[in-house]
This record gives C-alpha cells, structure tokens and sequence, in this order.
C-alpha cells in the first residue's frame, strides 16, 4: 500500500533529510585518506544523536553501523571496517536518520585524493542521472518515466552497467515504503505519480556490468566485475511541476569543494 503524505508530514520529512544533508556535509569536510570508515561512522552517529535523532539504519534488519560505506567496486550496504582511505578511492556514503518519527535518507559519493577521469566521469554522470530522474517526478507522469530517465543517461548515453537488484524507495516513517523505484524502465509505465508521494531516488551505477554479487557478510554488494560503482541519493516530494528535493548536496558540495583531500570533478 501506498501512502501519501500530507504538507505537514512532508515538512516533518524534509526535517529528517536536511538532517541527512548536514550530516553527509560533515563527512565531506572530514573524508581523508588514511581515515577509517569506522571512525566516519562513529562521527556521524554523534553528530545524528546530537541533533536530537536517531540512525535509521543501525539495527535495521540487524545493521550494525550508522552509515552503509561502500568503497570502490563496493555498490551500497557497505559495513563500516578499519581499512583506511587511500587516494584515489570512490566512497559512497549512504545514511539514515529518524527525526520526530520521520525518516530522512541521502547518498553522496566521495572521490579520494587523485581520482583519474574515468571515475570523475562516472561519478559526475551518476549525479547527473539524479537529477534527470527528478525532473520526471511530476504530477501525472509515470514511475517508469523516472526510471527511463536515470538509464537513458547512464546506460544509453554513457554505456555504464544499471544495478536492477537494488532500487529507489518511498520514504516516510519507514525506511523502506512502497512504491520501489528502478533506475531501468519504460516511459510511460508504472504507477501513475500523485501529490503527496514521497520517495527516495538513488542510481546506483557501475563503471563495467550490470551484474552483482552479495558478499559474505550478507549486506555488502560488489560488481561482478570489480569495476568501481557510485551512488547518489535524494529524498523528494512529488509535486505539480516540479519535483520538491527535501534533501540538499550544497553544503555537501562547497565542503568538498574547499577540503584539498578531495577531488571535485563537476
């Protein structure tokens, strides 16, 4: 079942997810070679508790961190290690929080020191296709036109390999709400969108196959062929003309602009 939201639950949302957004512009500031993931997690998880919430994914289903950290050929649900960050690898950060009941839930991917173009380009492509499927997120379109837009950029245009296990999800008081979103489809298809409708839209795009694999800690995905992956994530409400983007990458970006251990390719 699908449930619409309300102005004031989407507000509510809109709370959690700017949560989300300062949390990940922490992270921009502070990601660095020779940091671990673990000590990111533990940052975020205080900087979360210290604004009054919760991590929505510690717990989950037995999730045992704050933040899915998935580094390099690592698609999402990366558990956190003490494996540190060396130049030129492609993190993606993907958090959780829940505010007064709400969830907020946003992905950004970090390059790490010297990231050569190849990567800049898949990562600026990835974002790009964020954004695109956006667009689409408009009363009286269709799912599949959110869909179709993501995998035209990506796949079409790019020739870069769209994970179908994994998709783009309602948000609300739950993590995961119907109705799920691919980032492969057909214009026109699917549910028809309504005001109200509130969902998370996140290309998780690799640089070779399509094809992946879950490791042996149950939760990790990995490309099938160890080619690097990233992953961007927005929170939105879908709205007469124009989509309303609850979350935000601007403070993200102009961390990540002014941190001199990152590589801002866009």
């Amino acid at each position: 079942m699908i449930y619409y939201k309300t102005n004031e639950e989407i507000e509510q949302i809109r709370k959690a997810n700017l949560l989300v957004s300062a949390t990940l512009a922490m992270v921009a500031k502070e990601i660095k070679p020779g940091m671990s993931a673990i000590e990111l997690d533990k940052m975020a998880e205080t900087f979360i508790r210290d604004h009054g919430a919760t991590p929505a994914f510690k717990g989950y289903k037995g999730f045992p961190a704050t933040c899915c950290i998935s580094i390099n050929e690592e698609v999402v649900h990366g558990i956190p290690t003490d494996d540190e960050f060396v130049d030129g690898d492609v993190v993606s950060v993907d958090i959780g929080t829940v505010l007064n009941g709400f969830v907020g839930d946003s992905a950004y991917t970090f390059g790490i020191g010297e990231i050569n173009e190849d990567l800049q380009r898949l990562m600026r492509v990835t974002k790009e296709s964020l954004y695109k499927g956006i667009e689409k997120a408009i009363v009286g379109n269709r799912l599949g036109d959110i869909s179709w837009a993501v995998q035209e950029h990506t796949e079409k245009m790019h020739g870069y390999g769209v994970v179908r296990e994994l998709t783009g999800h309602g948000v609300g008081k739950k993590i995961h709400e119907e109705p799920e979103v691919p980032n492969y489809g057909r214009r026109g298809n699917g549910l028809m969108l309504k005001e109200g409708l509130v969902i998370a839209i996140e290309p998780m795009i690799n640089m070779g196959t399509k094809d992946v694999y879950c490791a042996d800690d149950d939760w990790t995905i990995i490309t099938n062929d160890g080619k690097f992956s990233a992953h961007y994530e927005h929170s939105i409400a879908v709205r007469k003309n124009k989509a309303d983007i609850l979350s935000s990458f601007d403070e993200i970006e102009a961390n990540e602009k002014a941190n001199i251990n990152l590589v801002f390719p866009y």
